[in-house]
């Protein structure tokens, strides 16, 4: 390991000039997203997924995989693309990860990244991806790939991918392939709210926001930083959040549905939420739970901690299903007007009015070695 966060393992300082801090100990717990948590808690209560659980563990190609990215990838090390071994190597420092997984950069205009396997993690990222982002943006997605090998996340995305790729080649049969797509579902809503406890891992690697910002927005919008604005550019998440009225609500859960990602506007606002909350800076503070407490972790701490999540979401959001649950809860009269106003745009409560401005456009969704949605997996 390096000696420090801005030493490579050969002592030349070639990372940026600036401290960072570092979190000896630290537990993925720390910037794991309570969404994330309820949402892998739930997909472990699935009827089926232990039994296909312990069935693939024994069954996936490991070794294979690992053989297919070491014949037809270029090994990430001091002799070859040096520079993301010394952000890799230096993000392992920040979290205190002892062994530095594997990576590798496949050839692949589209840009991603993933964090994959069942006993040993490894981390792919394309040309597509390495040739968008600068070197600080870089430096949020190799701690964000990090962040998964830390979370243990690379097990779940493996099985994701191979199972997105049986239920394509059972299609055909009818039954089967619906119990394959109900884990698929549950497996794909699990890890779009991973990415959102990976952004955090990388915004503590890189410790630079607008790094963070950048590096989503590239992905967004392509290597155009002259053309766009960061604060333009989460205001978009604002506004997605609130249009239109219930069908909008339904249209956004439709599109989301097929992806392995969240939206990517989402993900920066979700990120700068956390960036000026309380519980980042008691981290960057250094009071942050450690490896070593996770054994006497309480699974009604999690819960609770979930539920509370749930809850502030459902009394803050705009969006105006939110704004329908909310009304229900607190017990309000004429719920049938209400939702006649909200399907069709004719009420005015919480900002439900006027035309819809959400996307019908539903992104396609293929299988293996990555998926086709822009972004950090």
């Amino acid at each position: 390991m390096p000696n420090g966060p801005n030493d490579t393992q050969d002592g030349q300082k070639n990372l940026p000039g600036r401290n960072r801090k570092r979190f000896p100990g630290i537990s993925s717990r720390a910037y794991e997203h309570p969404a994330d948590k309820s949402a892998l808690v739930a997909l472990r209560k699935l009827s089926g997924f232990d039994t296909v659980f312990k069935a693939l563990s024994g069954l996936l190609p490991e070794r294979s995989l690992r053989l297919l990215f070491l014949s037809d990838s270029v090994r990430v090390s001091d002799e070859q693309f040096a520079h993301l071994n010394a952000m890799l190597r230096d993000a392992c420092y920040i979290l205190d990860m002892e062994k530095v997984p594997a990576m590798y950069v496949t050839q692949d205009p589209q840009p991603n990244a993933m964090c994959i396997g069942m006993d040993e993690p490894i981390i792919v990222v394309t040309t597509g991806l390495v040739e968008l982002l600068d070197e600080e943006e870089m430096r949020a997605v190799v701690g964000h790939e990090v962040g998964h090998a830390l979370s243990g996340h690379s097990v779940y995305r493996t099985i994701l991918l191979f199972l997105t790729s049986l239920a394509l080649r059972v299609a055909w049969i009818p039954l089967g392939n619906l119990a394959i797509l109900a884990i698929v579902t549950a497996l794909r809503e699990w890890f779009r709210k991973s990415e959102l406890s990976a952004d955090r891992a990388g915004l503590l690697v890189g410790q630079d926001v607008q790094a963070s910002m950048r590096g989503l927005m590239k992905i967004a919008g392509g290597n155009h930083l002259h053309e766009m604005n960061v604060d333009a550019f989460l205001k978009q998440a604002d506004e997605f959040e609130a249009a239109g009225d219930l069908r909008d609500s339904v249209l956004k859960i439709l599109n989301v549905l097929p992806r392995s990602h969240p939206f990517t506007t989402v993900r920066a606002a979700e990120l700068r939420k956390w960036a000026g909350s309380r519980d980042y800076q008691r981290l960057m503070d250094g009071h942050y739970p450690r490896r070593e407490e996770d054994k006497d972790t309480s699974v009604y701490d999690s819960f609770k901690e979930s539920a509370t999540h749930y809850a502030d979401t459902v009394r803050s959001s705009k969006d105006p299903l939110m704004g329908l649950i909310r009304d229900i809860s607190s017990g309000a009269g004429d719920i049938g007007g209400k939702l006649r106003d909200r399907f069709t745009g004719s009420g005015s409560t919480n900002g439900a009015a006027g035309a819809s401005e959400g996307s019908g456009d539903s992104p396609e969704d293929s299988g293996p070695p990555s998926e086709p949605q822009p972004g950090m997996g």
